[in-house]
């Protein structure tokens, strides 16, 4: 499948890595390709692009929309801050009726832990929605942490990750590539509103992080049985 990652960070380079290790046509969008090949810092966690790509040769990196030109999904990969500003470098016309995977968070960064720029009555996910009511969002691995969300089997069991969305096929294609990662429990939310929950589990997220010294973790929902008549 050709896929569009659009973000260069440590999310977008676990993401395209493996997805181009499954066999997905990868290509990485960033703002400025140029400079972002020329960087020597590529924030926490990812390795400078150029470094990067050169042990993922077959992933190409070109500007945002030039990234999304052919491809049937789009992932949106960046900080969550900046997610409407990358979407609007695509353009409506360019981002179409495409799959759109949201990862993001609206974390907003000021003294302490991050916060929720958004959240109770609105979300990430739904502000893209509204802002590209054709394209087809599915909020999706925000709940982890990178490495995580594409090699889930490192933990020793199966956990559980969530998605949300409007669009039916649009879930089941985000959810067949969750399964490719390796996630055995994909458990559907409803539409694209459940993204606040998803999205508001953040604030706990980095109070268990700091608890235990690291973002190796995920959660479980463990059904009951169901109770006899």
């Amino acid at each position: 499948m050709r896929t569009a990652v659009l973000g260069t960070g440590m999310v977008g380079q676990h993401i395209a890595g493996r997805l181009a290790e499954l066999g997905h046509e990868v290509v990485v969008g960033t703002r400025d390709p140029a400079a972002s090949l020329a960087r020597e810092d590529a924030g926490w966690g990812a390795r400078p692009l150029r470094v990067w790509l050169d042990a993922h040769p077959g992933v190409r990196v070109a500007a945002f929309r030039d990234a999304v030109a052919d491809a049937e999904l789009v992932v949106g990969a960046s900080g969550g801050d900046v997610t409407l500003a990358v979407l609007e470098a695509v353009g409506a016309q360019a981002l179409g009726e495409r799959v759109y995977l949201d990862v993001a968070n609206p974390l907003q960064h000021g003294e302490g832990l991050p916060t929720l720029s958004v959240c109770n009555t609105d979300s990430l996910g739904e502000q893209v929605q509204r802002a590209y009511p054709r394209l087809r969002v599915v909020k999706a691995l925000n709940t982890l942490t990178a490495p995580l969300m594409v090699h889930p089997e490192t933990l020793g069991e199966d956990t559980t990750v969530f998605v949300a969305g409007d669009d039916a096929e649009a879930k089941a294609l985000v959810t067949g590539v969750l399964r490719a990662f390796g996630h055995a429990d994909v458990l559907d939310l409803g539409g694209i509103e459940a993204a606040r929950g998803m999205e508001m589990w953040l604030p706990l997220w980095l109070r268990i992080a700091g608890a235990l010294g690291g973002s190796g973790f995920n959660v479980k929902v463990v059904r009951s049985a169901p109770h006899p008549r």
